[in-house]
């Protein structure tokens, strides 16, 4: 058997956008999750902790220094699309970006992409068309501004960044 790599149809959606760095999103969507092995290897190598296995994430994007956007799959029983998503910026900085996959689709929709609010917590939405219509396809029903989108993630997960940091070694 082999480990099922597609994306849910709303993240192959965001991958067949167009991420212009100039428009204000450093964000490289993938076009199917890093593989087991790979997941393993990066989680390691960012801990120094061989202890971990990395099967709570599932990688789908990068920014353009290498820094990764996960779903962590903490909520126990609950979908892969109702997991939150979070980011590990190559340079140390990790933050949660959004509940789900829904409030993701609106934060890229206001023009804020997983880099920028967790290392730039001062970015400046710009409303980014193409992605408003994916989030319109996918999520019409779970409407919200960025601003909201990180509000809500970070009253739910105000322990990710002590919770990582403790996996450190």
């Amino acid at each position: 058997m082999t480990e099922d790599r597609r994306l849910p149809p709303a993240l192959a959606a965001v991958a067949e956008c167009a991420f212009d760095y100039d428009d204000g999103i450093d964000f490289e969507p993938y076009t199917e999750f890093s593989s087991v092995e790979d997941t393993r290897s990066w989680i390691r190598s960012w801990t120094g902790n061989q202890e971990l296995d990395g099967s709570e994430f599932r990688v789908f994007g990068q920014d353009g220094t290498g820094g990764l956007a996960m779903f962590w799959t903490v909520r126990e029983g609950a979908d892969l699309v109702d997991q939150p998503v979070v980011f590990f910026g190559s340079e140390g900085a990790v933050g949660v970006v959004a509940r789900d996959l829904a409030a993701f689709l609106w934060l890229l929709a206001d023009g804020l992409g997983p880099m920028e609010v967790v290392e730039h917590a001062d970015a400046d939405p710009n409303p980014n068309e193409e992605l408003r219509d994916v989030a319109e396809k996918f999520a019409a029903d779970r409407r919200q501004s960025g601003v909201d989108v990180l509000a809500d993630v970070r009253r739910e997960f105000p322990d990710f960044e002590a919770t990582v940091t403790a996996w450190c070694r």
